[in-house]
Formats: C-alpha cells, structure tokens, sequence
C-alpha cells in the first residue's frame, strides 16, 4: 500500500512556474517508479513524466520536454514536478501516481486524488 497526496496547485498566468509535490507514504514505498499523469476537463488522463525511484531514469513526453522537470527526495519520500514556461494547454488536474514495475513498464498501482493547475493566457 501506498498513498499519494499531491500539493503546489494553482492559478498562474502564461509562462510562469509551479513547482508540484507528491508525498508518498506507506510500508511498500522504497523501489517505486514514480510519475505525473494529469487530466484537463472532460479529456482522458495522459502521462505526462516519469522518474525511477533511485533518480538515475526519466522520461517526458515531448510537449513538456525542456520545460518540466521531475525530480525526486528519497529521503523524504517525495517526488516533484518543476514545470517552467507554463502553457494554457498544460490546465489540468495533475496526479502523481507510483508503480512497482520498472520505468516504463506500466501500469500504475497507487494514485493521488490530483491538485488543479490552471494556466491563463
């Protein structure tokens, strides 16, 4: 078991910055894959960047390339999603989500109940 609670939702204009928090706990995290899916209204989810548990892989999809940067702190059983340059078509509802097969292996296992982003241009 694992649960997720996402924060660093908001209201921003085009080409600001947010940074997203996904606090993970429970006795199974430790060798997760971790991800960030989001999901803009009345559209299906889609994945949006994913990191190995030790940092060492991410992947992005390419409209969020050079702009989003998932990070991760062990330590603190945290993932983060800095996202840059922000686009109004990045509004969404942004969920973090964690997996026990390996990066790129979907699929998901545990979710986070999301944390609104809304870009204005």
């Amino acid at each position: 078991q694992v649960q997720l609670v996402e924060s660093g939702g908001g209201l921003v204009q085009a080409g600001a910055s947010l940074r997203l928090s996904c606090a993970a706990s429970g006795r199974s995290f430790g060798r997760h894959t971790m991800g960030w899916f989001r999901q803009a209204h009345g559209k299906e989810r889609e994945f949006v960047a994913a990191i190995s548990w030790s940092g060492s892989r991410t992947q992005y999809i390419e409209s969020v390339k050079g702009r989003f940067t998932i990070s991760r702190d062990n330590a603190r059983n945290t993932v983060f999603l800095q996202m840059n340059s922000l686009k109004p078509e990045d509004t969404a509802v942004y969920f973090c989500a964690a997996s026990q097969r390996p990066i790129g292996q979907g699929p998901y296992d545990y979710w986070g109940q999301g944390t609104q982003v809304t870009v204005s241009s």
